[in-house]
């Protein structure tokens, strides 16, 4: 049996009717074509399918499309349309913290997180906050580097404007 759920992706109103078993990255890659959220491993350990959900990052692979009925859900090309993650972006790209792409989706939804509820983090909070993504082609050093600096970069732009 199928059922209806309604959520808000992206701050836009999205009604479906889903198989009980469908997974909120399924739902968001099949039906509503957002395939920035990747789908590695599909056990919650590379963190390559992380969303907002509510305000809290998820393994997308993790969450029926029930579980997030009445739910807000931001996706990755949310926060890259709103802008509010093209200076994680910037330093991504500044500090080669990215090579083939695959986990990037992950880390700026992990950095954005993090970024979210942590103005300043030192570089072991920055670990820490990273441990749910894997990646196989940087060794973490230039995503650690990149998201510093844009703690850095953003704590230097509010310092500036008061």
């Amino acid at each position: 049996m199928k059922a209806d759920i309604t959520l808000t992706v992206n701050g836009e109103a999205v009604r479906e009717t889903v198989e009980p078993r469908t997974s909120l990255a399924d739902l968001l890659r099949d039906n509503l074509r957002l395939t920035g959220t990747h789908l590695g491993c599909e056990m919650g350990a590379c963190g390559a399918c992380l969303v907002m959900l509510d305000g809290v990052a998820v393994h997308a692979c993790l969450v029926l499309a029930v579980q997030a009925d009445g739910q807000k859900v931001e996706t990755i090309e949310g926060l890259n349309d709103s802008g509010l993650i093209k200076d994680l972006q910037e330093t991504f790209h500044d500090r080669n913290a990215l090579q083939c792409g695959f986990c990037t989706n992950g880390m700026l939804m992990s950095a954005y997180a993090l970024l979210a509820g942590n103005s300043d983090p030192s570089r072991d909070e920055i670990r820490d906050a990273l441990s749910g993504n894997y990646c196989r082609c940087t060794g973490y050093e230039a995503i650690v580097d990149a998201i510093s600096a844009a703690a850095d970069h953003r704590l230097n732009k509010a310092k500036g404007a008061q």
